[in-house]
């Protein structure tokens, strides 16, 4: 009876989907994870067996509306219509699916948050980024991104004093020093192996400024597919030291006195075949469009950043003297304004044009993230927000007066005050909806009210066991 049901549910299924049920087969897939990123940040999800996996692509996976309300410290939120009353399925997009090279038998899909119906559910952070990239594309715009990850690796270890467990970093190498692609060199190996077998190519790695510290970019793609991309490189990073009995973190601020991870955003637009950069003029500089998406981007940044850095933790990061972007401002090059205009390559001018979100960590749901980003870029180019001047020094070591007269902002200096400007920008509210930004605001500020009273050492420890 299960074996024709099955067989049954297989033929009704699109062309992708069936080939990913052959691809099961071949492989020797016992269990496929329907994976989703919440309003914590945390990459969450169930997985369905092989048996089933047929009626399980059509129907998804039951899961409860209060997930979504759920804190990174997993404390559940008072939100209306996220309680013990309700259900979504988790349905998984069978265009994602990537076997799991670091966890044999296993298969991974990103997945959209539906009604019982089948239409989107309000709180699925998967669909708002595809809402935004659809806003773009009436306007005969295609979003085109990439997320530059850093990581701390190391092993997680007891603290000697009976505190919370503490990562040892892997390495004490030197920034870009060649030790520190020896001392990690196993490492690094199985992870790129791992990256491009499921499909991400690697586009540059080095060892970086803190201790464990390393940064391994993949290239970009569609919004979505970065996006995706993005999820499945967290996944890869921290599964990958898992099985070779060690502890990958992408926390902004895993080790306190160390130098933060970031996760900076990279963002171009271009035409609807994907034919021309529409941020290159065609001179080597960036285009009025480029300059009015910047224009958005600063407008909306205060409020931005409680999507783009959202923990506790991100604030330890995101400080002057610190290559973050702590100040609302823009320069070509600049490592220390939030939006850097990348210098493009030579013999790759329009390919290569982009900008870099600098305020950003993989703390952030990258599907929120880069929507709002979106969502902010376009309000600009609509409204065509002309960004000022470029800043071409540290903003830091300006005067407060100088800084005024540029409008460079120090942005939000803690998580409460990037949420109180998020509640406050319409354009951003309206975009997430009222379900969406209800529950955000609800879990974002619980971690904030969680974190107030405890030490470093038990904030740190949450952030590297949840990122």
């Amino acid at each position: 009876m299960g074996d024709r049901h099955s067989a049954a549910d297989a033929r009704q299924l699109d062309p992708v989907a069936r080939r990913v049920l052959e691809r099961v087969e071949v492989d020797g897939i016992e269990l496929v994870r329907f994976l989703y990123a919440d309003h914590g940040g945390v990459i969450r999800g169930k997985a369905a067996g092989r048996s089933r996996l047929s009626e399980r692509l059509g129907t998804g996976i039951g899961h409860t509306v209060a997930m979504m309300a759920m804190s990174m410290l997993d404390r559940l939120q008072p939100v209306e219509g996220m309680g013990p009353v309700g259900e979504v399925r988790i349905v998984p997009d069978p265009a994602t699916f990537v076997p799991l090279p670091y966890a044999s038998g296993a298969a991974a899909m990103l997945s959209d948050l539906q009604e019982l119906d089948g239409s989107p559910w309000a709180a699925c952070p998967r669909t708002f980024l595809k809402d935004a990239v659809a806003l773009l594309g009436a306007e005969g715009l295609t979003p085109v991104a990439a997320f530059e990850p850093e990581f701390t690796l190391g092993r997680r270890l007891p603290d000697p004093t009976g505190g919370p467990d503490r990562l040892v970093p892997i390495d004490d190498s030197l920034c870009y020093a060649a030790a520190g692609f020896d001392l990690a060199h196993d490492y690094t190996m199985a992870l790129v192996r791992a990256l491009e077998a499921q499909g991400l190519p690697i586009e540059h790695y080095y060892p970086e400024l803190g201790a464990g510290q390393h940064e391994l970019s993949i290239r970009p793609t569609t919004a979505l597919k970065a996006a995706d991309n993005h999820v499945i490189y967290r996944e890869t990073v921290r599964g990958v030291a898992f099985r070779m009995a060690m502890w990958a973190s992408l926390a902004p601020k895993p080790i306190a006195d160390q130098p933060g991870n970031g996760a900076h955003l990279h963002v171009s637009l271009w035409d609807a075949d994907l034919e021309h950069n529409l941020f290159a003029d065609g001179k080597g500089d960036l285009s009025a469009l480029g300059r009015r998406f910047i224009g958005g981007v600063l407008a909306h940044l205060p409020g931005l950043v409680a999507l783009t850095s959202p923990s506790v933790n991100s604030y330890r990061r995101l400080q002057p003297r610190s290559w973050a972007g702590a100040y609302a401002c823009y320069g070509p090059d600049n490592r220390e304004a939030a939006v850097r205009i990348c210098s493009p390559m030579s013999g790759n001018v329009e390919a290569s044009t982009n900008l870099e979100i600098k305020p950003s960590d993989s703390s952030a749901n990258p599907y929120l993230s880069l929507g709002a980003v979106l969502h902010a870029g376009l309000d600009g180019i609509r409204r065509e927000l002309d960004p000022g001047k470029p800043v071409m020094v540290d903003p830091h070591t300006l005067t407060e007066k100088a800084r005024a007269r540029l409008g460079c902002e120090r942005l939000p200096a803690t998580l409460a005050e990037a949420l109180d400007a998020l509640e406050a920008d319409r354009l951003l509210m309206d975009a997430l909806g009222p379900l969406r930004s209800a529950a955000y605001l609800a879990v974002k500020r619980s971690e904030a009210a969680d974190f107030a009273d405890r030490d470093v050492a038990f904030e740190t420890f949450q952030h590297l066991r949840a990122f």
